[in-house]
C-alpha cells in the first residue's frame, strides 16, 4: 500500500448507522493521513413511480438535490468538528453495478461498511457486506454501531486467529500505533493439533485466549470481547493452518457486537 493519501471509501445506505460508520471512518482518516469519499447508491424504482420519461427524469432530477442535500448534512458535522474533508459521490442505478464500477475505477485502501442486525442492502440475496467481502481483497472495516471508533482517542485492539505480524503493512501499523497496551489475541483452535499449535505462536507481549470450535464459540468469543473491552477486533483472510473459514468470519460478522478490521495480508 501507499505511504500516504490512503482512499478511504464509506459505503452507505444513509439509515441509522451513518453517523457511527462515518465516526469510524474519520478516525481511520486521522490515524492514516486518508482521505474519505462517500458514496451512496440509490435505484431508480425507489424514486421513479411514473412511466412518463420527461415525469421521471423531473422526479429524479428532484431527488438528485435531495439526496445531495442529505449527504451534505450527514457529513458537514464531522468536516466542522474534526477539521477533515470528507468528498461525497452518489448515483442511481443497480447497487451492485454501481458499487463494483466505482470501487474498480478508484481502487479504494480500505472499504468502510456500517453493520446492522438487519441486512444494508440485498444483492441476489446476499448482503453489501457478503458481496464486498466476496468481490474485494481490500482492508475492510466494519463499523458497530454502538462501538464505533472515536477520533483521537486511544482504543483495545483484539486479533481473531491471526498475530501482529499480519500488521505489518505501512497503513495498518498507523493504526496499531494508536491501539492500548497490551494486544488481546482470540484463537478459535479447531482440533487439539491446531490448538497446540496456536498456543506454541503465541505472542507473551499479548493476552491470549483459545477457545475450542464448537456451537458456544461465538458466545464466549463474545463475552471475552465485552470483558476486554475490546473496540476492535482484526481478522486476517489470508489462507494458512489457523485461519478461519468463510463461514466463520460471516458468523463473527453476524454476531460479535464490536467493530472489524477485515485484512487480506
Amino acid at each position: 500500500m501507499k505511504q500516504s493519501n490512503y482512499k478511504i471509501l464509506v459505503l452507505s445506505d444513509m439509515k441509522s448507522s451513518t453517523n457511527s460508520t462515518l465516526r469510524s471512518a474519520v478516525s481511520i482518516a486521522k490515524m492514516t493521513q486518508g482521505n474519505i469519499t462517500f458514496f451512496h447508491v440509490k435505484k431508480p424504482t425507489d424514486v421513479v413511480k411514473e412511466e412518463s420519461q420527461l415525469s421521471a427524469m423531473r422526479t429524479i432530477n428532484k431527488e438528485y438535490n435531495t439526496i445531495s442535500k442529505k449527504i451534505q448534512n450527514f457529513i458537514s458535522p464531522f468536516t466542522e468538528e474534526y477539521g477533515v474533508s470528507i468528498n461525497y459521490k452518489f448515483s442511481f442505478g443497480n447497487i451492485k453495478n454501481e458499487i463494483d464500477q466505482y470501487i474498480k475505477e478508484n481502487t479504494p485502501d480500505i472499504i468502510v461498511l456500517g453493520k446492522r442486525k438487519s441486512t444494508m442492502f440485498n444483492i441476489t440475496g446476499d448482503n453489501l457486506t457478503d458481496f464486498i467481502l466476496k468481490r474485494y481483497t481490500s482492508t475492510i472495516f466494519i463499523a458497530e454501531n454502538n462501538n464505533s471508533l472515536e477520533p483521537y482517542k486511544p482504543f483495545t485492539l483484539g486479533l481473531l486467529n491471526s498475530n501482529k505480524d499480519s500488521l505489518n503493512e505501512s497503513f495498518t501499523k498507523k493504526i496499531l500505533a494508536n491501539t492500548t497496551e497490551p494486544l488481546v489475541s482470540f484463537n478459535i483452535a479447531k482440533n487439539q493439533g491446531s490448538a497446540n499449535n496456536i498456543q506454541n505462536s503465541l505472542n507473551e507481549e499479548s493476552v491470549d485466549y483459545v477457545f475450542d470450535q464448537n456451537n458456544n464459540t461465538i458466545k464466549n468469543l463474545s463475552s471475552y470481547l465485552l470483558k476486554n473491552k475490546i473496540h476492535l477486533l482484526h481478522i486476517n483472510r489470508r489462507k494458512d493452518k489457523n485461519s478461519l473459514t468463510k463461514s466463520d468470519i460471516k458468523a463473527v460478522i453476524n454476531n460479535l457486537k464490536t467493530s472489524l478490521l477485515v485484512t487480506s495480508i
